[in-house]
């Protein structure tokens, strides 16, 4: 996979943070979080990029076949025959072409579902591990203050 470009690899928010010096908040955590959510954007992206060249390589893919069965149907009617012989292939033609693109489309459209899925899982799982990550922080704050 190409090395993906991060313009926050530079910044330190722990250290941008801890120079606001606002009592009562733990700014290396609140780094550590933000950080995480980062990541957890930039793996999801990942994902998405994924998904998308391989639903643009797979839309390749059906145009070469879908080329390839052009010529060869014109071949098939290149050669002379009876109009109800020519009438019969027309239409055996087009229900073939009409059930290729319907299996084409499902296709893609299972190849974009399962790309959609995979990356709302990944912030999913970074939205339940954030909310954790506040809960234990209230438990902190509620356990100091009594």
């Amino acid at each position: 996979m190409p090395k993906t470009f991060n313009p926050f690899a530079e910044l330190d928010f722990a250290k941008f943070l801890a120079e606001l010096k606002l009592p009562g908040v733990d700014f290396d955590q609140l780094g550590a979080s933000y950080r995480k959510n980062l990541e957890a954007i930039s793996a999801a992206s990942q994902v998405a990029v994924g998904g998308t060249q391989s639903v643009v390589m797979r839309q390749g893919e059906i145009l070469r076949e879908s080329m390839d069965e052009y010529a060869k149907l014109l071949r098939q009617y290149g050669a002379p025959g009876s109009a109800e012989e020519a009438a019969s292939k027309h239409a055996e033609a087009v229900k073939r072409t009409f059930e290729a693109t319907l299996a084409h489309m499902r296709e893609i459209g299972e190849m974009i579902a399962k790309t959609n899925q995979e990356s709302l899982e990944i912030l999913n799982k970074r939205v339940s591990e954030l909310l954790d990550e506040v809960k234990s922080v209230a438990a902190k704050k509620t356990k100091a203050a009594a």
